[in-house]
């Protein structure tokens, strides 16, 4: 199957734009949360949903009495994909950002053929939890019934990666604020200092409450 292209022209840093389809995979394998968004009878309306790919399409599924997905289908959305996988603590504010990567998908949903529902409602909950059909026994008629499968090809998307180290300006680099990446680990975070930072800088309090701090880092 040929592999769709990226679509979107960038405006600003199109250095942290990839047009490698392998990315939007690793992107989409690597989590199962997506937000639809889409403009309804009462306004724009987003929501977040579990998904998957199947088939180069993005497959949802919601209950065929949900009223959204009702009015999703045939409308033009555009899906957000996102994977936060640290964090860069600059010498500034200013240059502080986050490590992520994140795509969004641009289409229509059309829900999935009849002959095809059963099979891609296995496979998304395989997606989800793999193995676990094997566990479980066969969904009932009605249930299948009760569920709908809506699916959007990868025609038009785009994938930005912001990676790397602080970019600071040589004044700041000069100064005695500490300088580095925290890293969201699973299951704790840890933070690496950056190349460019003097000997003798120690990590700050901010830095190592932040990683030590039961609550997580989302």
């Amino acid at each position: 199957m040929e592999q769709p292209a990226a679509t979107l022209i960038p405006q600003r840093m199109p250095e942290k734009m990839s047009n490698d389809y392998a990315d939007l995979e690793a992107l989409c394998a690597s989590t199962t949360l997506a937000h639809v968004a889409y403009t309804g009878d009462s306004g724009p309306l987003i929501f977040p949903t579990a998904f998957a790919l199947l088939d180069g399409q993005l497959v949802i599924h919601g209950s065929t009495g949900s009223r959204w997905m009702r009015h999703l289908e045939g409308a033009k959305a555009s899906v957000a994909i996102t994977r936060v996988t640290g964090l860069v603590v600059a010498r500034s504010t200013f240059e502080s950002s986050v490590h992520y990567r994140s795509a969004v998908i641009f289409g229509s949903f059309t829900r999935a053929d009849s002959e095809r529902h059963e099979d891609l409602l296995t496979r998304l909950s395989e997606r989800l939890i793999p193995g676990r059909t094997s566990e479980t026994r066969a969904s009932l008629r009605k249930e299948l019934a009760a569920t709908m499968l809506l699916e959007m090809p990868l025609d038009h998307w785009s994938l930005r990666v912001s990676e790397g180290w602080p970019e600071d300006e040589d004044e700041d680099i000069a100064g005695e604020a500490w300088a580095g990446v925290i890293h969201l680990g699973d299951p704790v975070a840890t933070a690496e200092a950056a190349p460019d930072l003097r000997v003798g800088i120690p990590e700050p309090e901010s830095v190592r409450a932040l990683v030590q701090s039961p609550r997580g880092i989302v």
